[in-house]
């Protein structure tokens, strides 16, 4: 991954309320115009442009349950809430019917994993685990009845990257949550993130997200997925995906393991936007979350309380 402007962009058609788009990475950008609906280019960048350089917009991804000739057979359409899961599901090329065995591994994986409920108060960053026959299958805990999306972000061999979302139901006594307030300041764990910069839509921006501990700035983070941080961003309203990741990477000669970690973004349209940052320390995966605002400035910091269990990435934070 070059230190551009680099961006995978998904959308889940969702109904309902929802909250914004996570994200701490590098360029929130409409999808180019060279890009198929649906999908992206290698190195999850469903989108690519220059600072400042005109674009136009095409449908993004995970809009569709089937593109590019491959479909997302989700084969547990439904979970119980409160009760660990095991989900399955299969990547089905439409002209022969057979499931994809064969992927190019992206980021370090062949597949990745998001499940998100329709409210934004649920987050799941997941990596299944892919049976001989084609079957990919993870424990999900999913804590709270209701809607979710779930998103597969892959890339066929010899073919082009893809992202395809499908529903998946929750069943029990359902209420729906509400999006966190606004803030610059997250904690998770004993770490301290702050969020410097703001979302500008339409236009580049440059945000730094800065780790510290007790007071001391982290400056040993451990690489994550070929980076030093990982973005997964959510738009309220659509729950429009965009994942991205950190301008640099380890090993580059330039780019160092925190505290900071910079990015440049661009929020495709005004509105609320959810953020979740993942980083590894000490062996650990932590996930900071918060929400933002394109169009207006984040100046007051309002800390957050430690994300609850519900936004995680995986189950243990092991893969």
């Amino acid at each position: 991954m070059n230190n551009g402007v680099r961006i995978t962009a998904f959308a889940a058609a969702l109904a309902a309320t929802f909250g914004t788009a996570y994200g701490v990475g590098t360029a929130l950008d409409p999808v180019s115009s060279a890009a198929k609906p649906g999908a992206h280019t290698e190195g999850h960048e469903a989108m690519e442009t220059g600072h400042g350089g005109g674009r136009e917009e095409t449908p993004p991804g995970g809009l569709q349950i089937s593109s590019g000739g491959y479909t997302l057979a989700l084969q547990t359409p439904r979970v119980e809430a409160g009760r660990t899961t095991d989900l399955r599901f299969a990547i089905v090329q439409d002209r022969t019917g057979r499931k994809v065995t064969a992927y190019q591994a992206q980021h370090d994986k062949e597949l990745h994993l998001i499940v998100a409920s329709r409210d934004l108060s649920v987050f799941r960053h997941l990596h299944p685990t892919r049976a001989a026959d084609g079957t990919w299958s993870t424990p999900v805990d999913l804590p709270r009845a209701g809607g979710y999306r779930v998103f597969a972000d892959f890339k066929p061999a010899g073919a082009d990257a893809l992202t395809l979302g499908a529903d998946l139901a929750a069943s029990g006594a359902y209420q729906p949550g509400t999006l966190p307030e606004t803030g610059t300041t997250a904690t998770v764990d004993g770490y301290q993130v702050r969020l410097d910069g703001t979302l500008t839509p339409g236009r580049d921006s440059e945000l730094t997200l800065t780790v510290t501990r007790d007071g001391k700035p982290v400056r040993d983070l451990q690489p994550y997925l070929g980076a030093y941080g990982h973005l997964v961003a959510l738009r309220s309203g659509d729950l429009a995906y965009l994942h991205v990741h950190p301008n640099g990477e380890p090993g580059d000669g330039t780019t160092r393991p925190g505290p900071a970690i910079s990015f440049t973004a661009m929020a495709p349209s005004a509105g609320a936007y959810r953020l979740f940052l993942d980083f590894r320390h000490d062996g650990k995966v932590r996930t900071a979350a918060f929400t933002v605002h394109a169009g207006a400035p984040a100046t007051a910091p309002a800390p957050t309380t430690e994300p609850p269990a519900d936004h995680r990435e995986d189950q243990d934070h092991t893969h």
